[in-house]
């Protein structure tokens, strides 16, 4: 790597075979590994997965970004945290900032892409293998077909959009499933959609659950890391490994 750069790492869904060539790399390479955690007590599911790709002279930082609505405390949170990264930049450190699933696909890495870009650092996105393509890989659910309509919605969009984006799309992918569970089923119900749909939880990491009976699912057995895919086909009938 030449130059002081903040990279942004995708890390993939959980299995740490699945980080591409280049995210191992840039982590071997980094001199600062940024991990994210939801808070002080919890632990980071980003350092449990790649962590045997962090050598041992590498500081490792873990961050906490908080799972507040609050405008005003996410911004503080993200500012501090931007500031903590952008010192370790003009010390002449490259960071490498790890983040689940894809970077740019509803990521806390956006959030801190866009201070630090405007600061005038260097930054590059290694982008990483998104939850619901691993899903699909894992069940053999096809995710489109020929002209087949895809939308990837995350489950905090209001009930009308959802209803929206139900009535167009041959296949949707639900991201976050366990906020708003009871109102995702009933939209999915009253489309006709639960037979066509499985949820999966904790993909690729320990824990990991796939479940077809959406309607008599306990929702607090549904972690923060869920996700629901609809097929217009039956998910059940389609799948080759369930």
């Amino acid at each position: 790597m030449n130059g002081v750069f903040f990279y942004g790492v995708g890390i993939g869904p959980g299995d740490p075979d699945l980080l591409t060539v280049k995210a191992a790399r840039v982590i071997r390479e980094a001199k600062v590994v940024v991990v994210p955690r939801v808070g002080k007590e919890t632990g980071s599911t980003a350092l449990a997965i790649a962590g045997a790709y962090i050598p041992e002279k590498t500081r490792i930082v873990q961050q906490v970004f908080p799972m507040a609505y609050d405008a005003m405390t996410l911004q503080e949170a993200w500012q501090k945290n931007a500031d903590e990264i952008t010192g370790f930049l003009q010390a002449g450190k490259t960071v490498a900032f790890l983040t689940l699933g894809d970077p740019m696909l509803y990521s806390t890495y956006i959030y801190m892409h866009d201070i630090i870009v405007k600061q005038g650092f260097q930054v590059e996105t290694v982008p990483g293998i998104s939850s619901f393509c691993s899903i699909a890989a894992r069940l053999g659910l096809a995710l489109g077909e020929g002209d087949e309509i895809l939308s990837v919605v995350p489950a905090t969009a209001g009930e009308e959009v959802l209803d929206k984006a139900l009535e167009f799309s041959d296949n949707m992918v639900l991201l976050k499933a366990s906020h708003h569970y009871d109102r995702l089923v009933d939209s999915l119900a009253r489309a006709g959609r639960l037979d066509g749909a499985v949820l999966v939880d904790r993909c690729g990491l320990p824990g990991e659950t796939i479940r077809h009976d959406l309607r008599n699912t306990d929702k607090a057995n549904i972690g923060y890391l869920s996700t629901i895919i609809v097929k217009k086909k039956s998910a059940r009938k389609e799948g080759k490994r369930l």
